[in-house]
């Protein structure tokens, strides 16, 4: 297969939404975009309107629905448990800021959420995801959430879940999982790309 051929995973995460702005966790509580966020929804559809994806996977939280929605491909999308965001547990709703009031050596990645999901947990989860991503034999469409995608990148590459702090990711940003030479050589082709949005 040549370079040009390898199969590319695209990640849209979803549009802004109020917790996405106040920093508040936002696991499965299932808020709606915020105005911006519809709007950046729009401008991540024309981004991708030339593109062809064989296969289109959401999360099935409202955020990751609508996004998919207005970018135009809730015809073809197909919702994936696997894709839905962090479960914070006792940390839903609350800031970095205040979590780390409560317990100051936290770190999300390296500790999971009490009454949430643990690291083993998001990981196993992750790795369901990818395994779903590599099968589907061409490029991929995913529209989710920030935290399970950044733990979806650091799988891919075959890093701990612990490596997904390292991978900062904005609201309605585009990033790409792809190959280098061949399909054993995972890599990251595109990062938290906002170019669209500008």
């Amino acid at each position: 297969m040549s370079e040009s051929k390898l199969p590319q995973i695209w990640l849209a995460r979803h549009g802004e939404t109020t917790w996405s702005l106040s920093g508040q966790h936002t696991g499965r509580t299932d808020l709606p975009l915020t105005e911006r966020g519809q709007k950046n929804a729009e401008l991540l559809g024309k981004r991708l309107a030339r593109r062809s994806f064989p296969a289109v996977f959401t999360s099935p939280l409202q955020r990751a629905r609508r996004t998919c929605e207005i970018a135009g491909f809730a015809d073809s999308a197909r919702v994936e448990p696997d894709l839905v965001e962090w479960d914070y547990g006792e940390y839903e709703g609350l800031t970095t800021a205040q979590i780390l009031q409560r317990r100051p050596d936290w770190n999300l990645f390296r500790d999971g959420c009490p009454g949430g999901e643990s690291v083993a947990q998001i990981s196993a989860r992750a790795d369901r995801a990818v395994s779903k991503l590599r099968a589907a034999n061409g490029d991929v469409l995913v529209f989710s959430s920030g935290h399970i995608l950044r733990v979806i990148a650091a799988r891919w590459l075959g890093m701990p879940a612990l490596a997904g702090e390292n991978f900062a990711l904005d609201t309605a940003t585009l990033s790409v999982l792809g190959y280098l030479h061949n399909l054993a050589e995972p890599a990251i082709r595109l990062w938290n790309d906002a170019c669209h949005l500008s």
